[in-house]
């Protein structure tokens, strides 16, 4: 892989990521679930949420701006055509609740996939940092998508 096709790719999946932090800080559901393969998934509050749940999560999500940094990414092995098809990635997260200013902050821990309509998240986990140091996923079961609209 040249390294011109390797930047291309890297400012791909990096418009792939500014396209999710913006539809989630506009509540656009349809362009979140647009970044996602068809059998992509959401990881937060102990669970995974498979894309059909996604509709239901953004629903009950907490409404505000999604700040991202820029995402360091891992490429995988080329396929025997010497097509680079999977990558994994970290991103930084802040994110500002639009009702009281609360600021929550972590990371995303994503696999990506080319695909026929180019770069896609297959999955993305997401990670709090807390005051006290401590990382994790949150607490389980704080999502009742039972509940939403």
């Amino acid at each position: 892989m040249s390294t011109s096709e390797r930047t291309d790719d890297i400012v791909e999946i990096g418009q792939l990521l500014a396209k999710y932090a913006v539809t989630m800080t506009k509540g656009d559901v349809d362009g979140v679930v647009s970044v996602f393969t068809p059998d992509g998934t959401y990881s937060a509050f102990g669970d995974v949420y498979p894309l059909d749940q996604f509709p239901a999560l953004v629903a009950v999500a907490p409404k505000g701006l999604f700040m991202t940094g820029t995402a360091h990414i891992e490429f995988g092995e080329p396929d025997d055509s010497g097509i680079i098809n999977d990558a994994t990635g970290t991103q930084p997260l802040q994110f500002v609740d639009h009702t009281q200013s609360d600021i929550r902050i972590g990371y995303y821990s994503d696999t990506y996939r080319r695909t026929a309509d180019g770069w896609r998240l297959a999955t993305r986990s997401m990670t709090f940092i807390r005051r006290n140091g401590e990382h994790n996923s949150g607490r389980p079961h704080v999502v009742d998508l039972t509940a939403a609209p």
